[in-house]
């Protein structure tokens, strides 16, 4: 049996105990949630795992060594006693990530560059060569972590963050981030045992996310290459056996739903779930949630409607207040679960949660709430043997700290311009816009015009923008899919006219021919589910 050795899941705030359950369940041992991370030990197949199978991660380190240091020299000193021989040779190229929390050390670049220079030296002094810096694409990714005096410096295993599927093909502005969006459906205990449905469905996130989810699919399934591959004690045969392992995905026998009233969005989204190889469970269709009418199968909604930062509606509450209509009269004995921001706009809704989660997305501190739909009064839906609130939601609700109360809108623009004419959440301008991809980088280093409310015109660089309601820098994937690793068949199943909204009329079975991993170097990942030459 191969050693363990420590490693580390990074992830959102609010997500830690989301993903110690799915290290948990993957067997990682001496599972310890932190702050944004989750530590744990495993061997090399579990390292491998994390990075292809979990939902809720970013990204996995795997530590290299913890020190204390009071100041840049002592960074420099503590990591040139490394023996980075056995690490990388020579002729790798590097990079080095930093992350600081510290009075000592304000400036992450300088402390990333201490450690390029600790690394450079040795090899200059034992070599006479160094190796050089890629930031673009390294052979070697290193992750420096200091937290006041402490430091942990580690090898980053991931390379690109784990949100970034592979599956996005084109997005909406303000897009939800894929590990966010699953995240979310896992908080809900939601694993496939009925409909599914996201009337404001954007690009597609959360659909696509909930499909990965019901047939237990890994999310790494579309993903091009992990850090850990570039390695030098990479096994590949063991990659290949995880890669090609279907054996604990499942059937999904119920149907996925999402809708939007941007037609932009709702193409946005089908191109997304044709490129996941999902659109035998997954329907995309065009429909505004004022018009929803109550499925005809027991069903579940998970949504997350603009607060009014980055997309807004000329009548914000308005638009809560009518969320909260259709909950009580058109979704009853269903589950419904929002994701939101504002206060202001839970009490639009006008029902009682029975459990409010805190979230973060991106630097927007949000609270996840569950509506548990009812006919009639609640006396007489207890008297029934009606559950509002579980033990594990009580436990939950005592240990999260209440929402901050009194947040104030932002100062709301002009609602008469042309470019929000209707009355509605979705009735913002959808936008198509090309990024650069540069090291995981949030890639936008053109300038783009942009309208505003008020018709005016600015022009605003991508690089200073985040492309999250929180400002977190939200990164959009813009990966090709050729013909022999992208078009993975099946047949689309939509209703363009949109008259069915809100009641499904078919079911989507669980087929592998609808579907194919993307094409690798590594034999038999090339022919998972057919010949695609």
């Amino acid at each position: 049996m191969e050693q363990e050795f420590e490693l580390i899941a990074k992830t959102f705030m609010g997500l830690e105990p989301v993903l110690a359950k799915e290290l948990t369940g993957l067997g990682a041992n001496d599972v310890q949630i932190g702050r944004r991370m989750v530590s744990f030990t495993g061997d090399k197949e579990l390292m491998y795992r994390a990075n292809f199978q979990l939902h809720t991660a970013i990204r996995i380190l795997k530590p290299i060594c913890h020190f204390k240091a009071l100041s840049a020299d002592d960074v420099y000193e503590e990591v040139k006693k490394i023996d980075w021989t056995s690490y990388m040779s020579v002729d790798k190229t590097f990079a080095v990530d930093s992350v600081v929390f510290s009075e000592e050390f304000r400036h992450s670049k300088f402390v990333s560059y201490k450690v390029k220079d600790a690394i450079v030296d040795q090899f200059r002094e034992k070599t006479g060569k160094r190796p050089n810096i890629s930031v673009a694409n390294p052979d070697i990714r290193l992750n420096m972590h200091i937290a006041e005096d402490r430091c942990t410096l580690s090898l980053d295993s991931s390379g690109e963050s784990l949100h970034r599927r592979g599956y996005r093909q084109e997005s909406v502005e303000a897009p939800l981030n894929e590990v966010l969006a699953a995240g979310m459906i896992l908080m809900t205990g939601w694993e496939g045992e009925t409909d599914f449905i996201d009337p404001m469905c954007g690009s597609g996130t959360l659909p696509i996310e909930a499909a990965l989810i019901a047939c237990n699919m890994a999310p790494g399934l579309f993903r091009k290459e992990f850090a850990f591959e570039k390695w030098a004690d990479f096994d590949k045969d063991l990659f290949d056996r995880i890669y090609n392992d279907d054996s604990q995905e499942r059937e999904f026998k119920h149907h996925i739903y999402g809708y939007d009233i941007d037609i932009k969005a709702v193409n946005t989204a089908r191109l997304n779930v044709k490129a996941a190889g999902l659109t035998n469970m997954i329907t995309i269709n065009e429909g505004d949630f004022k018009d929803f009418t109550q499925p005809e199968n027991k069903s579940i909604i998970v949504t997350n409607p603009p607060y009014g930062e980055r997309i807004s509606t000329p009548d914000l509450l308005g638009t809560y207040k009518m969320i909260g209509e259709r909950f009580k009269h058109q979704f009853m004995n269903n589950d419904a679960w929002v994701l939101s921001y504002r206060e202001e706009c839970f009490d639009q809704i006008g029902l009682k949660p029975s459990i409010k989660i805190p979230l973060y997305n991106g630097s927007l501190e949000c609270e996840f709430r569950k509506y548990q739909i009812f006919d009639g009064k609640l006396k007489d839906f207890r008297s029934d043997g009606g559950i509002v609130k579980t033990e594990e939601e009580k436990k939950q609700m005592a240990e999260k700290h209440r929402f901050k109360k009194e947040r104030e809108f932002k100062k709301r623009l002009s609602s008469d311009n042309e470019d929000n004419e209707e009355d509605d959440i979705r009735s913002f301008k959808f936008r198509h816009v090309k990024f650069e991809n540069r090291d995981g980088i949030d890639g936008r280093a053109h300038g783009r015009e942009r309208r505003n409310f008020d018709g005016e015109r600015r022009s605003f660089d991508r690089d200073k923008r985040s492309f999250d309601r929180g400002g977190k820098g939200y990164d959009r994937e813009r990966r090709g899919y050729e013909d022999n690793g992208g078009n993975r068949g099946g047949h689309e199943r939509f209703d363009r006219s949109g008259k069915n909204y809100g009641k499904p009329a078919g079911k989507g079975g669980y087929g592998k021919s609808d579907r194919t991993r993307v094409s690798r170097d590594y034999g038999k990942r090339n022919n998972r589910y057919g010949d695609e030459n």
